[in-house]
């Protein structure tokens, strides 16, 4: 099964500097409006199977074009939702650099535990056992190969994708997930295979399963071999 990590377009607090994390009314700016609807062209000629979402508004709102431009409803899953931050939630990005913890979640992210909030190594694990479980779902539904949209959030997706590329979690600082970038990742039964990571505005046909181009074993096909080494723009 093929998903597509959507990141939410950008939001107040993006614009604001603030660390957002699950406050409630964080929403789009009129950018992040216009990346949804963006988004909304590049995917809506695509076969999308099912669109699920953050329950946070920033993903409601990124997700609403694209589901009104495929008639289908989103449906909302809970662990993907945004890191619980807590004491940090709400503050300055300029301020929380001072923290001694700042450094600990750049260099070693795996120990990294929020005050009265989550640890990054359990948003990884939510997260992935979320993404893991709707793709057998729709396997199970669609007894194929399908395309999906999973809608979250940034810190969300480096987790997804870190464990997807079997890299340890310390290393997702090196994964970027703008807002409204797309990573894709395509899930086997043997392994996955990382396709695209942070990509705001290539072409996205060479995703859309063939049916008359078998996978091989280890579950690439012919179209991975062109695609699956770039980042996209």
């Amino acid at each position: 099964m093929t998903v597509i990590l959507l990141r939410h377009g950008r939001s107040t607090s993006n614009t604001a500097g603030t660390l957002a994390g699950r406050s409630e009314g964080v929403a789009l700016d009129e950018r992040g409006r216009e990346q949804a609807r963006a988004v909304a062209e590049r995917l809506g000629d695509l076969p999308i199977a099912e669109i699920v979402r953050s329950p946070l508004l920033r993903c409601e709102q990124t997700v609403e074009p694209l589901a009104a431009e495929l008639g289908i409803s989103a449906v909302v899953e809970d662990r993907l939702v945004e890191v619980d931050y807590g004491q940090w939630t709400g503050r300055t990005i300029k301020e929380l650099l001072a923290e001694p913890l700042w450094k600990v979640v750049q260099q070693h992210p795996s120990a990294a535990v929020f005050p009265e909030g989550e640890g990054l190594a359990a948003v990884q694990q939510r997260a992935v056992q979320a993404v893991r479980e709707h793709d057998a779902r729709l396997a199970a539904k669609h007894g194929r190969d399908v395309l999906w949209v999973a809608c979250s959030h940034g810190d969300v997706i480096k987790s997804v994708i870190s464990d997807a590329m079997g890299a340890h979690l310390d290393t997702f600082q090196r994964i970027v997930a703008d807002p409204a970038s797309i990573s894709v990742v395509r899930y086997t039964s043997t392994r996955p295979f990382v396709l695209r990571t942070n990509d705001t505005g290539a072409d996205l046909s060479a995703f859309v399963p063939k049916a008359e181009e078998p996978s091989t074993e280890d579950g690439a096909n012919s179209s991975d071999a062109v695609v699956g080494g770039g980042s996209g723009s």
